[in-house]
């Protein structure tokens, strides 16, 4: 397991960690911003728990069961993560809202594209 991959995965981790905490909270210095661009998006905030909140922090916990030794997991997790933050920007963008939850979805987006294509299940084996 390279460095690379552990300290990606790690940030990954720790950011849909507390964005999952967050949101499943309604922690209020992030509701400023949140509940706004919800309005805008269409999206109810009464997904802030399921199924937004919920899936950041199942996608968290993934990777961190692939850290841990069980490597499909976090390569499952960290496939989904692109696929709720793929579903994330579409719903952005198909309202024009470009709100800072926009652009951090691109770092989450890309922090979960770099996990993935760092982890050491997809690796070939070169040395045979």
């Amino acid at each position: 397991m390279s460095a690379a991959y552990v300290v990606t995965a790690l940030v990954t981790i720790a950011f849909n960690t507390f964005s999952g905490f967050a949101a499943m909270t309604r922690l209020a210095p992030i509701m400023r911003t949140l509940g706004p661009a919800l309005a805008r998006a269409g999206v109810p905030e009464s997904w802030l728990v399921w199924p937004i909140g919920a899936l950041k922090a199942l996608g968290a916990l993934g990777l961190a069961l692939g850290l841990l030794g069980v490597p499909l997991i976090g390569t499952a997790a960290a496939a989904g993560l692109i696929l709720y933050f793929v579903c994330a920007l579409y719903t952005h963008l198909r309202v024009s809202d470009f709100s800072p939850q926009f652009y951090l979805a691109i770092v989450f987006l890309g922090l979960a594209v770099a996990t993935l294509s760092l982890d050491p299940a997809l690796m070939l084996d070169t040395t045979r």
